[in-house]
Formats: C-alpha cells, sequence, structure tokens
C-alpha cells in the first residue's frame, strides 16, 4: 500500500478553498437580472379570465370611481354642515337610492331620504346617518355639530378617469379584478403564463411507490419543485428523471428546450465525475456561474440550453428549494414579465443564538411564534421535515455575525415568494 495520509479535516468544512473564487449571492442575482428579459407572448383576455396573469402593458381607467359624488350611508341628506346642538329640518318629498337617483334639485333647508350609493342630488353634500335621527311629522331631528361634506364621496376619489389603474407587470389579483372591473376595463393585454420545466438527475432516484433498494432513494425535489412553480404562478412541465447518463441527459435537454422557456433541474450540478448537467452546460460555453457563496446550496449552475435559461440546482432537497427561492424565484418573474420582484422581508426579534463565519450568505428554515423567530434545530441540507416544519426563511448578511435572543434578524415569509 502506498504510504498516502489523507488531509486533515478543516474545523469549518465549508471554508472558501484557497485560488477558488467563489460569487456572492448579489453579483449572481445581478448576473440573473441585467441577462434576462421577458420572453412570454402578449395576448387580450376578459377581465373576469385574467386573475394570476401579468399585465402586459399600463391600464388606464376608462371612467372615474366613484364616477359621481354619492352617499356612502343610509340617511338624510342636505347641503352644508350643521352647528352643535338641536337640528330641525323638513323632509323633502322622494328618496335618492343607487340606481335610482332623485329627480330634481333638493330646496335649501331642507332634507332628502337617501341610501347608500346613491348619486347625490343638486343641494346635498352632506349626509346624517340614520342611526342618529328621529323622524316624525315630515321632519327629521339630530344633533350637531356635523361637518360639511360628511358621509358623502367625491367623484373620482378613489381612481380618476384616465389616470393609472394599474401597471404593466403587474400580476392580477381577486382585487385587482374588481378595481379593473369598476373604472371600466373589460379586456386586458396580458403575458402568456411561463413553462417552467422541473427535470431530476441521478440514478439512485425512485419514484414514489416504486420498489428502492439500498442506495436508492424517492425523488422528493421534483413534487416539490413542480408544485413551487404552479403556485408562484407559473406553469410546470414534468420533464420527469434522468439517470447518470450524459447523452440521455442532453437528449432530454433538447426536448425541454423546444417546449419550455426555462428549465430546473435538480443533481448534477457540481463538479464531480456523476456532476453531468454543470459538465454538460460548460461543454457548450453556456455556464455562467456555479459556485455561489450560499449557504445552502453552494453548487448552482447557471446557464443556457439552446437559449433557454436552466437553473441546475442541488440535488438536497433544502439547498434545492433555497436556491429556487432566492434565485429562481425574481429570474423567472422577470422572464414572465414581472419585472425584477424583491421578496419582502421582516426584521423581527431572534428566538434563538447562531454564531456565524463571514464568507457567505446564509438562510435558515425559521418560523414566528410569540413574536419571535425561531430556527430548525438542524441546518443539514437533507432534513426535509425542517422545510415543512418552517414558513420562511431567515437571510443572514455576508459577514459575520454573532447573533444573541432578542437581536434583529431578517425574516422573509414564504408568501414573499408567492408560495
Amino acid at each position: 500500500m502506498p504510504k498516502i495520509a489523507p488531509p486533515p479535516l478543516k474545523n469549518d468544512c465549508f471554508a472558501l478553498p484557497p485560488g477558488v473564487e467563489w460569487t456572492p449571492v448579489d453579483d449572481a442575482l445581478a448576473l440573473l437580472r441585467d441577462r434576462l428579459h421577458p420572453v412570454a407572448n402578449v395576448e387580450t383576455l376578459p377581465v373576469g379570465q385574467a386573475c394570476g396573469r401579468v399585465l402586459a402593458q399600463d391600464v388606464i381607467a376608462q371612467r372615474s370611481n366613484p364616477p359621481l359624488p354619492n352617499t356612502a350611508v343610509d340617511g338624510y341628506g342636505f347641503a352644508g354642515g350643521r352647528p352643535e346642538g338641536p337640528q330641525i329640518l323638513p323632509l323633502a318629498e322622494g328618496r335618492a337610492a343607487a340606481g335610482v337617483p332623485f329627480a330634481g334639485a333638493v330646496p335649501e333647508g331642507q332634507a332628502l331620504r337617501v341610501l347608500t350609493g346613491a348619486p347625490l342630488p343638486e343641494g346635498v353634500d352632506t349626509v346624517i346617518l340614520e342611526e342618529d335621527v328621529t323622524v316624525q311629522d315630515g321632519h327629521i331631528a339630530f344633533n350637531g355639530p356635523l361637518k360639511a361634506g360628511a358621509n358623502t364621496r367625491k367623484a373620482g376619489e378613489d381612481v380618476q378617469a384616465d389616470a393609472l389603474a394599474l401597471p404593466a407587470g403587474r400580476r392580477l389579483t381577486p382585487a385587482d379584478l374588481a378595481l379593473l372591473s369598476a373604472v371600466g376595463v373589460a379586456e386586458v393585454p396580458v403575458r402568456s403564463p411561463l413553462r417552467v420545466g422541473v427535470l431530476s438527475t441521478g440514478d439512485e432516484l425512485r419514484d414514489p411507490g416504486q420498489a428502492a433498494g439500498p442506495g436508492q432513494i424517492y425523488d422528493a425535489n421534483r413534487p416539490m419543485l413542480l408544485a413551487m412553480l404552479q403556485r408562484m404562478g407559473f406553469v410546470p412541465v414534468d420533464l420527469g428523471r434522468v439517470g447518470d447518463d450524459r447523452a440521455a441527459l442532453r437528449d432530454r435537454l433538447d426536448q425541454a428546450a423546444q417546449q419550455t422557456d426555462a428549465i430546473l433541474t435538480s443533481g448534477g450540478a457540481s463538479a464531480g465525475d456523476e456532476d453531468h448537467v454543470s459538465a454538460l452546460l460548460r461543454a457548450t460555453g453556456a455556464l455562467q456561474e456555479w459556485r455561489i457563496a450560499l449557504k445552502p446550496g453552494r453548487p448552482l449552475a447557471l446557464g443556457l440550453w439552446q437559449g433557454t435559461p436552466v437553473f441546475g440546482l442541488p440535488g438536497n432537497p433544502v439547498a434545492a428549494m433555497v436556491c429556487t427561492l432566492i434565485f429562481a424565484r425574481p429570474a423567472l418573474g422577470l422572464m414572465a414579465g414581472e419585472g425584477w420582484q424583491q421578496p419582502q422581508g421582516y426584521d423581527l426579534p431572534a428566538g434563538f443564538a447562531k454564531r456565524k463565519k463571514p464568507g457567505r450568505r446564509e438562510y435558515l428554515r425559521a418560523r414566528v411564534r410569540d413574536g419571535r423567530v425561531e430556527v430548525f434545530h438542524s441546518e443539514g441540507s437533507g432534513r426535509i421535515s425542517g422545510l415543512s416544519w418552517a414558513e420562511g426563511l431567515v437571510e443572514l448578511p455576508d459577514g459575520p455575525l454573532d447573533i444573541q435572543p432578542g437581536d434583529p434578524v431578517r425574516f422573509i415569509p414564504y408568501g414573499s415568494f408567492g408560495l
């Protein structure tokens, strides 16, 4: 036997290796932001069918909301405010209701019965709630003071006609559909849904329900990633799984490039003998970055295959999910026409202690309880239960940290990524 001794383990097995240039997270994000652009086509849909789609153009209000001054409550309307003390006004005949406006003008010093949403008749600019009024013998009585304009809405106080209703890049929500309908918009130009393929790699993978022998594991990444994409508003395309066969992987990528706008792969993104994703991207000269200063998830391949962006995710499920949220989500949103979306985070007190060395940005599985951020008991990338336990991520910046309970930390809920 040769006299060869293995090198000693370092205290930190994730220490930056000498001579290797790691790419900071912000640099990798900037590369994606600068080099990608919207690729989804534009079509016109009725407003009622557009929920979840991304607006391709600014939408201008066709009419004001509300279109006319109206009453905000059921009650009695008249002109001007009233001073402090008892007030008595005679009632004019008739009433004003939503859809049935009062014909004519209300004489000065008289009041008119008005219902919520009714256009204000001429001679009415103030309304008193019916609960605050006594009605008797054709008169109303109430106590002042009451400001002029009380309990009424001005025309266009919400949105003015010809004003911007919603900007391009907005992913439409149910509330947006209400707004567009209120301002008279019947159809909107929207982007076609972005189609994103998901491909798992590795000889060791089996699908749930299949027999799994020694050394084989069930594919946890593909169902997770497909579901994430659907929740984020994209169209997931299941590309199946392929073993550690470079020719087979090349063929599958060729097929995927023809039917998707972007591809997520898991596994094979590092520099080992069976890391075929990064090897293929490198062979075509399309590999952009693959060692990101990130924990979890340093082996991340970012490249193009026949012009289609490929996100080569790590094989460990925790790292695959984190890299999808941090890198793929904003990049796919940009390609879908949403623009570059920064996830919304919140500074909250830590319910844990942790020391962090410089050199990498870290994301911890976390949740909020009693106003404090808890983190999962293990940082291992294979601990899938931590993803289910968590409700978001704690983001720790690139530099050194010594976090003590009560110190502010940045918590990003899963909902900020669209999950």
